[in-house]
């Protein structure tokens, strides 16, 4: 069957996407001198890293980005679009083309950071070469010609990211197999490495698995025999951008504040980490980081985020400095100082929550750079399962990011009376959403497991599975992970955990006055009704980010909102139901039963999620998870629906950090306009700025998907 015209549209550019500036500059103007210094090389630092990016999207991604620097740098958007003009391309058509730069720069790739689906260019593949011919530079037009096949490729293997034909992933090699993927892993179990993974890629060279680590220092690799497979472990993967990624590093440390020991320990890991590739170094500097309590600005830098790894273990890089927004983390602290009790609140027993809640520092941010493929409104880090367990966490909400908002959003599938509720309190509901989601979603719950020296963390005969008869069965082996065990569920299985406690929780009066709301505990107030109707919409809007030829999920979060949706239509009671058709489809969420049938039915769900993932029972735990992510035949002309009234996701311009000839740095700022997105590439990445002769080894990558280090 032809695809619809809405499925097509998935794949285009869309014609108007919303850009946002991320607005940072009155918390920057707030810091000192040697602050904003600080701010400046970590900066630098994390765009050079975030080059990296590129690699793990396509592998036409890296000469896509060197064309467009190359393009802009010799014709600024206005020069090129009259010179265009000239060559006949038509108005329509030039817009096109910088709607798909814009988003090309805004997801670094040419697939979304959220949906991981390819995009193309709405105009014609000529129109975009007789753009690029009017170039002053003559040599671009071959580059582009190299690479305009694959830029609008919409084979069923490039549509999307996917393992064995469902799709392409340049962390490994194509056409490699799910069983070797585990084969390296297990591997590194047994080496009790199991995070070595984040920071690598994986390739096939004959009967030989190569293991490639991202480090500036292309030290000798090692060969490993592991269940009669040859692996061999080499360095040197992203090396132009892991160098410049720690020398900026390096460069910040002079202006690290005198008393901040665990600031400064916390860059010389990262440092470390970045030269020489080892995970234990990167580790390091997140245990510094965490004791490194409410700096003035805030960091975090690495392979953080498996999300768009398809096998769920393999991080994407991303690196952002941001300044702490005192007044706005009061009330985050307020409600750290209460975690314990409201933990207690979550509907499992205490066997299957962390002995000691270890106390975070939650902060509300201003970012003044995110580099990366997207950016996220909250994050709780590391993800690393045995720090989290001995030191905890931390939270940051990212404030300038939340309250980033474009006008021209219509709202579909609500009443008129909920369309104003969800208007007037969508922010405030969301504030109060992923506070709960990263702090007490993420921060609660307990791994049962054996330690290193075979004892295991919880009574054996004293704890008892809720949902099973006899003793716990089923824990954490030694050198297990929690994301390893699952798989490629594991990081949307998560998010479905901390959305569920979101939920739950919003309705406790004592968590809503903290962020100064009234409520009593007999009546939904609104600031919980939208919360809860901001997620039963988002599980249908959710449709847009399954594919039904593969039957799978393109993004974790939509696929765990999904899943809550489908709790709450099965719940029934007139919990949730849909009433009309087509684009009349309406969400009837009923306020009353939020507090009885809602609660009820969402406390259930969630404490099978805490303890099917806490006793490590990935039979139970992925077998009731895919029940509720499953699409069934009857749900696809919804998602029809879904896709055309879809729209676009905004992308941001970010502000480029400038140094003058006397040392002193200021804060540039760009209109929010494709060209205003182009402009900051352009400046960012500069032959005269920091980031110089990073844009040849983009161009030049080798190989299939790989870099040689230069």
């Amino acid at each position: 069957a032809m695809p619809s015209s809405a499925e097509d549209e998935l794949y285009i550019t869309p014609i108007l996407t919303p850009v946002c500036a991320l607005d940072a500059t009155e918390a920057f103007n707030g810091l000192a001198a040697d602050e904003k210094k600080y701010t400046h090389f970590l900066s630098i630092a994390s765009w050079a890293g975030s080059l990296a990016c590129l690699v793990q999207t396509s592998p036409e991604s890296p000469k896509i980005f060197a064309v467009f620097q190359k393009l802009f740098t010799a014709d600024p958007p206005q020069q090129l679009q009259e010179k265009a003009k000239a060559a006949g391309v038509s108005v329509e058509d030039f817009e096109a083309f910088m709607q798909f730069v814009a988003c090309f720069y805004g997801n670094m790739g040419n697939y979304l950071s959220f949906g991981d689906t390819k995009f193309v260019p709405r105009c014609a593949k000529p129109t975009v070469s007789n753009i690029i011919g009017c170039s002053s530079l003559p040599s671009l037009s071959a580059e582009w010609e190299n690479i305009a096949g694959m830029v609008y490729d919409l084979s069923a293997a490039n549509k999307q990211m996917g393992l064995e034909g469902a799709g392409i992933s340049t962390y490994y090699s194509p056409g490699i197999k799910k069983e070797k993927i585990q084969l390296v892993q297990d591997f590194l179990a047994t080496q009790n490495l199991g995070d070595q993974a984040y920071n690598t890629r994986l390739f096939e060279n004959g009967d030989v698995l190569e293991l490639a680590i991202a480090s500036a220092d292309v030290k000798a690799s090692a060969t490993h025999e592991f269940n009669g497979t040859k692996i061999e472990v080499t360095y040197g993967d992203h090396q132009p951008f892991m160098k410049s990624l720690a020398d900026n590093i390096e460069a910040a440390i002079p202006f690290v504040p005198a008393g901040r020991a665990d600031q400064k320990q916390m860059l010389i890991h990262y440092v470390k980490a970045f030269r020489g590739g080892n995970i234990e170094d990167h580790k390091n500097s997140q245990r510094a980081w965490i004791k490194d309590m409410a700096p003035p600005v805030e960091t975090n830098i690495g392979f953080i985020e498996s999300y768009r790894d398809p096998f769920g273990t393999r991080g994407e890089f991303e690196g952002f400095v941001a300044v702490v927004n005192r007044e706005q983390s009061r009330k985050f602290q307020s409600l750290v100082d209460k975690a314990t009790d409201f933990i207690k609140m979550l509907p499992w027993s205490e066997d299957f929550e962390k002995d000691t809640f270890t106390r975070p520092d939650f902060t509300s941010l201003d970012v003044v750079s995110f580099a990366s493929s997207g950016i996220p409104a909250g994050i709780n880090i590391p993800n690393y399962d045995d720090i989290r367990g001995e030191l905890g966490f931390k939270n940051v909400s990212l404030g300038n990011v939340l309250s980033a908002s474009s006008a021209a959003e219509k709202i579909t599938f609500l009443t008129e009376s909920d369309e104003a509720i969800f208007c007037e309190w969508r922010g405030k509901s969301f504030e109060v959403q992923v506070a709960i989601h990263e702090l007490l979603g993420h921060g609660s719950g307990k791994l049962l497991k054996e330690t290193e020296e075979g004892t295991l963390n919880f009574d054996p005969n004293a704890v008892k599975n809720p949902f099973k008869d006899g003793p716990i069965s089923t824990y954490y082996k030694v050198g297990e992970t929690w994301d390893a065990k699952f798989g490629a569920e594991s990081s949307s299985y998560e998010e479905c955990r901390a959305e569920c406690a979101g939920i739950y929780l919003s309705l406790v009066p004592e968590i809503l006055a903290i962020f100064g709301h009234t409520a009593v505990e007999t009546e939904i107030s609104d600031v919980t009704y939208g919360n809860w109707l901001i997620m039963a919409r988002a599980g249908l809007l959710a449709l847009e980010f399954y594919s039904p030829d593969t039957k799978s999920w393109r993004q974790a979060h939509m696929q765990a909102r999904y899943a809550i949706f489908r709790v709450l239509l099965e719940a029934g009671e007139g919990l949730l139901e849909l009433k009309g058709s087509g684009k009349d489809t309406t969400i009837m969420l009923s306020r009353e039963k939020i507090l009885t049938t809602g609660k009820q039915s969402i406390g259930v769900f969630l404490e099978k999620l805490n303890v099917y993932k806490a006793t490590a029972d990935v039979e139970a735990g992925i077998g009731m998870y895919q029940k509720y992510t499953a699409v069934p035949d009857d749900m696809l002309p919804l998602r029809q629906i879904v896709l055309e009234q879809k729209q676009p996701r905004k992308i941001f311009v970010q502000a480029v950090t400038v140094a003058a000839a006397d040392g002193s740095i200021s804060l540039k700022t760009y209109d929010a306009t494709p060209a205003g997105v182009v402009t900051s590439f352009v400046d960012r990445f500069s032959e005269e700025g920091p980031l110089k002769g990073l844009i040849e080894p983009l161009s030049t990558s080798c190989g299939p998907f790989r870099f040689g280090a230069n």
